[in-house]
């Protein structure tokens, strides 16, 4: 066998992974749907997988890296939760009265509540899209970052992805009757539109790095899994009885996130390892708080018990399997190895570092 065609079934076996894990994390590890229900992993997938699959394509093809991946990830969180079930608009979707339990943020110009839409954006674009793709591409890591397809294997993952979205939409439609109003069509798919854009004006340049030192993975997995737990627990800190209050909450720890993830990104000896740590920290999130999800959804406690300890053993051998691929990594020349000047020699052609003002300013200082 070729050596490019070992790569061609590597890059399609990672990508048929990413394809089934995408839904195992964002509806089985969550807790929304039961693991007595294997069936629906196959109605999920072609949305979930096709939609993690084709932003993980869009972005490596084009050269760019996860700050793209985050913001078409927040486009297809609007996308899913818009257009496609819309979720943010019926009050009674899947049974439960929506429409009350976020009375108290909701904005009339929008058609839905703030808190609801801020919930859509956190689940989706962290767990259900950005988790998968970087514990895949942690299996990877000693290849750098680069898409796993070619064009005829993109195009058919995008036609799985388009039957999809119109199957399951279909599927709510006759199953609630509920239609959004085209006015909420239009302001929903006018943002999808532009977070798209802006996916694509993002890392259109290298970034140079910063001397600093980055965290240790260890440090970087616990901040993840604080922040996320502390996201699920939010209630207990602030009251359900504050929907404004964790409304603001919310858009301060995302700024803020935003913001240490990119200095931290920046960082000379950044590399897969604390690439693999960020998305673990989340995904550990997901182990503890998914069998609390799938009760207070009506899954047997039983059931959802044993569930949750099986999906989590599972959740656990990816992240030790990610962790020697990664730790391997760290050690190559351009891969984020440990010393500071190997990654300051490949952080220039290094797609996931995002660049800004004062990125631009260092280079026009050299």
């Amino acid at each position: 066998m070729s050596a490019s065609t070992a790569e061609r079934r590597g890059g399609a076996r990672r990508a048929v992974a990413l394809f089934f894990l995408a839904p195992l994390v964002g509806e089985y590890l969550l807790g929304n749907t039961p693991v007595t229900e294997p069936f629906a992993l196959l109605l999920f997938a072609p949305m979930y997988g096709g939609g993690a699959v084709l932003i993980h394509e869009a972005a490596r093809r084009t050269g760019r890296g996860w700050p793209t991946m985050l913001v078409l990830a927040a486009a297809y969180a609007l996308l899913e939760e818009g257009p496609v079930d819309m979720m943010l608009w019926n009050p009674v979707y899947g049974g439960f009265d929506i429409g009350d339990a976020y009375a108290g943020s909701y904005v009339p110009g929008l058609g839905t509540s703030l808190q609801l839409l801020q919930d859509s954006l956190t689940l989706h674009t962290v767990w259900s899209i950005c988790v998968p793709i970087a514990l895949v591409e942690a299996w990877d890591a000693r290849s750098g970052p680069r898409p796993w397809l070619g064009g005829r294997g993109t195009v058919l993952v995008g036609a799985v992805f388009l039957l999809g979205v119109t199957g399951l939409c279909a599927m709510q439609i006759a199953g609630t009757g509920f239609v959004a109003s085209p006015a909420q069509f239009a302001w929903s798919g006018g943002v999808i539109v532009a977070l798209v854009v802006l996916a694509f004006r993002l890392g259109r340049r290298p970034a140079v790095p910063r001397r600093e030192r980055a965290p240790r993975p260890v440090v970087v997995a616990a901040a993840a899994l604080a922040v996320t737990s502390v996201y699920w627990l939010r209630d207990l800190f602030l009251g359900e009885d504050a929907p404004w209050l964790l409304c603001g909450a919310w858009c301060a720890v995302v700024a803020g996130c935003v913001a240490l993830g990119a200095r931290w990104a920046r960082a000379a000896d950044w590399g897969p390892a604390h690439r693999l740590a960020l998305a673990g920290g989340a995904l550990l999130t997901y182990v503890w708080s998914g069998p609390v999800t799938a009760v207070q959804s009506g899954t047997p406690v039983q059931v959802a018990l044993a569930g949750g300890a099986a999906l989590g053993a599972g959740a656990l051998w990816i992240l030790y399997r990610g962790r020697r691929t990664a730790g391997a990594a760290a050690g190559t020349p351009g891969l984020g190895g440990d010393g500071a000047a190997a990654g300051a020699g490949s952080a220039r052609t290094d797609p996931d570092r995002a660049v800004t003002a004062d990125d631009r300013a260092h280079t026009a200082d050299r």
